[in-house]
């Protein structure tokens, strides 16, 4: 099992590099969100990988962080995701946006995805809803919140007090949408209360 490349940017293309290990090239599949952050040809790469092994082919599959890495293994455990599906996912949405549309229930944003229809975005949905909250726990305890104003200090309130991290984020997520995303901290917090006991 192959979990972790360090090596040089030998080439890319539109849905996968070369990565120069020690003079072995390995040929990595990834989202554009993660080829796009990779620099120039030459510059030393860091990626977490998957292997995909199947009865015709064994293939590597690279991601810009751990998390990420996670995501992909959550997506691709939905019937009806495969790789290729889970990695358009992952080119159309930040981590951050994948969580939140994952938490509120909302397959819209998930159907932003290229060859992800209205069902399969509910299935992804409904499948993960319950699954997410194990990704969203970032180095320091906290969820992986929306970046903007104190979102993250309050979902990780709301862990601190008991709720799970997804129902947090959810929350969190509502109230930020109601109240705006310049809410200072403790409005926030008592926003995402009143949502969370609805």
């Amino acid at each position: 099992m192959i979990a972790k490349l360090r090596g040089l940017l030998d080439g890319f293309g539109a849905d996968f590099a070369v990565i120069d290990v020690a003079g072995v090239g390995y040929l990595v599949s990834a989202s554009s969100r993660t080829l796009s952050n990779m620099g120039a040809l030459g510059d030393e790469v860091v990626l977490h990988t998957e292997m995909l092994v199947s009865e015709d082919s064994i293939r590597l599959v690279g991601f810009a962080s751990a998390s990420e890495r996670d995501w992909f293994r959550l997506l691709i455990s939905v019937q009806g995701v495969g790789a290729r599906v889970a990695l358009a996912i992952l080119s159309a949405l930040t981590e951050d946006e994948l969580h939140r549309a994952v938490a509120s229930g909302d397959s819209r944003m998930i159907s932003r995805a290229q060859g992800v229809g209205p069902k399969l975005a509910q299935r992804i949905v409904n499948e993960l809803k319950d699954k997410a909250g194990g990704v969203a726990l970032g180095p320091a305890g906290g969820a992986a919140a929306p970046s903007g104003g104190h979102s993250q200090d309050a979902v990780s309130a709301l862990v601190n007090l008991g709720f799970r991290p997804a129902d947090a984020l959810s929350a969190v997520a509502k109230a930020e949408a109601e109240l705006g995303p310049d809410t200072g901290l403790d409005a926030l917090v008592r926003g995402a209360l009143k949502k969370a006991a609805r």
